[in-house]
């Protein structure tokens, strides 16, 4: 009886599961452009943190320290669509280093106003909103590069290296803005994250040329209405938007933690820390261990997962007691939450024709943005006439409902199909 030949092994254990760096390896722009980014995401936490500082010591006003993400926001919504439309029209290689340069310019514009002293609030958040309003087009910009530095089957991979980049600026960023205020000021601040620009900047020199195509958006509102009306023919990409939709709108709960804190952990502001710890951390574990699921050959069923697991694990939280078992149902939250954005992102990049990316890179922007803010106002005010408990628990199943109900009307979210590339790579 002869040997049997052995089968090939089976892809599985701690390699296979952790994220996958091939993209790193294998395109050169991309590791230089995922570097500059890296840095350039730590920069701009350090100088929120700075903002923040600045507007207190000048106001001592908690309505003038919230009136910071308003003009981080309003740009992004009220610029937005034109902007995706523009990057659309134009070289988004040259767009991307002008609207970079544009941020740089305004940390530097900070960092003046701190050495010179005597700025109003007003002046600051100014400075923020028109550095902003650079984000604006910058960030469409940058979305439509992966599908042209990576082959299809390293999308996914790229994604959530970008997400684990993203995580890591939220979870660290702060604290060494924080650091970095102790002992160079404000000003100080502002002027290292004006050198992260630089790092950004040199990870887009090595860029190639992107032309538009064949087919540039047209100019102006016309070029606005193309973009909206591409998402509303194409249910795969109307469904991953209106998924993230439902996630954020319904179920955001950190305006709640406070009241949650105060409710049931007795107000201790050790606890109240953690929960947005508890949050960052899922997000990283989630990021470093994507190869479990950036693998899978259905981004928009895994998307839906997420979504849902998501809604889960707040309700749980929302229902929990005890104050470890909360933290781990946030951890939870934190891991479902980055499931869910890099498999929407792989769903919507992969399904969107070159000549529109910038316009729905601008779109999943706006709504990344806009949804957050939307869903911790709503949470604060369910919470107002009823209770944290209430706001929270309600928020989750709306959540698994809306997600149920957008995963039962679009089949193609569901299949393999939503994992199928459209050609985004023709450039004459």
């Amino acid at each position: 009886m002869g040997r049997r030949k052995p089968g090939p092994k089976p892809r599985g254990g701690l390699k296979h599961a952790l994220i996958d760096v091939a993209p790193l390896r294998s395109s050169p722009a991309f590791r230089r452009l995922w570097t500059g980014q890296t840095l350039s995401g730590f920069g701009s936490q350090m100088t929120l943190v700075a903002v923040m500082f600045q507007i207190w010591q000048t106001t001592k006003s908690t309505a003038w320290t919230g009136a910071v993400g308003l003009a981080q926001a309003i740009p992004l919504v009220v610029l937005g669509l034109f902007a995706g439309a523009l990057v659309d029209r134009v070289d988004r290689r040259a767009f991307y280093l002008l609207t970079t340069s544009g941020q740089a310019v305004c940390s530097l514009l900070l960092a003046l106003q701190a050495v010179l002293g005597r700025f109003p609030g007003a002046g600051v958040l100014g400075l923020l909103a028109l550095q902003s309003c650079f984000v604006a087009g910058s960030g469409p910009a940058s979305r439509t590069f992966l599908p042209r530095l990576l082959p299809e089957n390293q999308l996914a991979a790229g994604l959530a290296l970008g997400r684990v980049s993203f995580q890591g600026a939220m979870l660290i960023g702060p604290a060494l803005g924080g650091m970095t205020v102790g002992m160079l000021g404000v000003g100080g601040c502002y002027l290292l994250d004006a050198l992260t620009f630089v790092a950004a900047l040199y990870g887009a020199l090595g860029l190639p040329r992107m032309k538009p195509g064949a087919e540039p958006a047209r100019p102006g509102l016309r070029g606005v209405v193309d973009g909206l009306a591409f998402l509303g023919r194409t249910p795969v990409i109307r469904g991953a938007l209106l998924t993230d939709l439902a996630a954020t709108v319904l179920s955001m709960p950190i305006s709640l933690f406070p009241l949650v804190n105060a409710e049931r952990f007795g107000g201790d502001p050790r606890t109240l820390g953690l929960f947005l710890t508890a949050l960052a951390v899922g997000g990283v574990a989630a990021s470093v261990f994507s190869g479990t699921f950036t693998r899978l050959p259905r981004p928009g069923l895994v998307m839906l997962a997420g979504s849902a697991t998501w809604g889960v694990a707040l309700t749980l939280f929302g229902l929990s007691s005890e104050p470890w078992a909360g933290l781990a149902f946030l951890v939870v939250a934190g891991a479902a939450d980055t499931v869910s954005v890099v498999s929407r992102s792989t769903v919507i990049q992969k399904h969107t024709p070159h000549q529109l990316l910038g316009r729905t890179g601008a779109v999943e922007q706006m709504v990344g943005q806009a949804g957050p803010d939307v869903g911790n106002m709503r949470g604060g005010l369910v919470a107002d006439a009823t209770s944290g408990t209430a706001a929270l628990v309600s928020g989750g199943l709306l959540c698994l409902a809306a997600v149920a109900v957008v995963g039962a009307c679009t089949a193609d979210l569901r299949s393999r199909a939503a994992g199928a590339p459209v050609d985004t790579r023709a450039e004459k």
